[in-house]
């Protein structure tokens, strides 16, 4: 008698798969397969079969990624968007706010509407406005010591991404009064623990139109000792709410314009090139360690690269005419679209190699900038290598590359992939020479060719972030030191 074949129910379905799953013989691209293509998601390729293994012991240190979170700040966005403040700490309970700003924005109508809101409220607050442009490590402590005797159950930042992240770090250090500074920061030059407790509530207002930092769990400053630019990053780090009122930065001079445009330029092309989430090694043996930074996914995909054409739209006009109110708007709602991009995907060699250029000045001070002391803003150190740094990457997904050359008005029909990476270099270097006033290189910022060696050194520690980085050997060896190095001497001039 021939025997009968009984199709499996649904139930019965689910459980063969789970076997599979647990086993380790699911052969999903994305677990297995190291050349899957950028393009897609793993999920639309799937194997031709499978094929039975012996259970071997499994090396989870190079497991990759199987999954992407998407974490934001809930945004409100709209002019005069800011008198609302007072109203959102009286509906979160808050009794006692920390107002973190700086001596430049105490001064401007933005701080002005933040105390009327408080106060209309009967909200009791206290003032921090020593916050440093480009934040050091000693500027942040300060900081934190300042807010731990004043015990507050809020924060509210008011300013840019310097004040937005000296204030994520005061509500962390509060939170853990007792933690060792270097606990919390990222590895190798810190412990890189996660963060395992919720902060107090903070609402971030930003006067400027770049960082993205009311999106993210992003805080960045210098480590003075170590020479290096650093940071901490962990979901629960970012703001409750971010209120970005295209009121707020219509008082940024042309200069902070420009160099916070640079930012948001940078913050979606190097989002939009990342790795994929799905190549990232390694995969975290618990959700808590998933990093903020995972790679490309397609969430992300859809706001860096709307962030990138709009940028390519509005900044000239921002910068050219203080008074287009249109461009600086749209400039603003780009630079969260971009933090929502990068405070997911992630950012990769333009801001690695940032950090040690800004960290190791050797004296360069930007125009238009009131301080009296070195300083290369933040936008203007990671633009400076950007032509420089995706004709480099352009190999590693010639498609990206040469979609994102488009959205400079290149006619990519003709061009060829091998091309991609080249073309797009070009593109940049004409957008940022159109700027006007934009240093065309480091030797324009001061440095020299006996300087490479230690912007290299500076850049290596940068492993959260190179990580993402296409093309590049991460292994921290000498094959690393070199790719490097021809990056800085090619980001010498354009």
């Amino acid at each position: 008698m021939a025997s009968i074949r009984v199709a499996p129910t649904r139930a019965q379905r689910a459980v063969n798969l789970l076997r599979a799953v647990n086993s380790g013989t699911s052969s999903c691209p994305c677990h297995s397969n190291p050349q899957h293509h950028h393009n897609a998601h793993p999920s639309l390729n799937p194997p031709a079969g499978n094929r039975r293994r012996l259970a071997t012991p499994v090396d989870t240190s190079r497991q990759k990624e199987y999954a992407f979170e998407m974490a934001a700040s809930s945004i409100r966005f709209g002019p005069g968007c800011t008198k609302e403040v007072g109203m959102d700490f009286a509906n979160l309970g808050a009794k006692k706010v920390m107002v973190v700003t700086d001596n430049t924005v105490l001064q401007l109508d933005a701080m002005k509407q933040v105390a009327e809101g408080l106060e209309r409220e009967g909200i009791a607050y206290e003032v921090y406005s020593k916050t440093r442009v480009e934040p050091k490590d000693y500027s942040i402590r300060e900081a934190i010591e300042f807010a731990k005797p004043y015990a507050p159950d809020a924060f509210l930042a008011v300013g840019g991404g310097s004040v937005i992240d000296t204030a994520k770090l005061m509500n962390l250090y509060t939170t853990f009064p007792d933690a060792d500074f270097l606990d919390f920061v990222n590895a190798p030059l810190g412990k890189g623990m996660p963060i395992t407790a919720k902060l107090k509530p903070l609402i971030a207002v930003p006067t400027t139109a770049g960082t993205g930092s009311e999106t993210t769990g992003t805080a960045i400053f210098d480590l003075v000792e170590k020479k290096a630019k650093t940071g901490i990053a962990h979901r629960n780090l970012k703001p409750t709410l971010g209120i970005c009122d295209p009121l707020n930065t219509r008082t940024m001079p042309s200069a902070v314009h420009a160099s916070s445009g640079l930012d948001v330029l940078c913050h979606s092309l190097e989002s939009w090139t990342a790795i994929p989430y799905y190549e990232r090694i390694p995969r975290p043996t618990n959700p808590i360690n998933r990093p903020a930074y995972q790679g490309a996914n397609p969430i992300s995909d859809i706001f860096s690269l709307q962030a990138l054409r709009s940028t390519v739209k509005y900044l000239p006009r921002a910068v050219k005419d203080p008074d287009d109110f249109e461009a600086q708007s749209n400039m603003l709602l780009a630079a969260t679209l971009a933090g929502v991009g990068f405070g997911n995907a992630g950012v990769h060699l333009c801001h690695g190699m940032s950090y040690p250029i800004s960290s190791q000045n050797p004296g360069y001070q930007h125009a238009g900038y009131q301080v009296t002391t070195p300083i290369i803003p933040h936008g203007v150190s990671v633009a400076v290598t950007a032509p420089a740094v995706f004709k480099f990457t352009g190999a590693s997904n010639p498609e990206r590359h040469l979609a994102a050359a488009e959205v400079f008005g290149v006619d990519i029909s003709q061009v060829k992939k091998d091309s991609a990476g080249e073309v797009l270099s070009e593109a940049l270097a004409e957008f940022l020479v159109g700027l006007g006033d934009q240093p065309r290189g480091l030797k324009a910022l001061g440095f020299k060719n006996k300087h490479v060696e230690g912007l290299v050194e500076g850049t290596i520690p940068q492993a959260r972030v190179l990580m993402l980085a296409p093309s590049l050997d991460t292994s921290g060896g000498q094959e690393e030191r070199e790719q490097l190095r021809g990056l800085f001497e090619e980001a010498m001039e354009y």
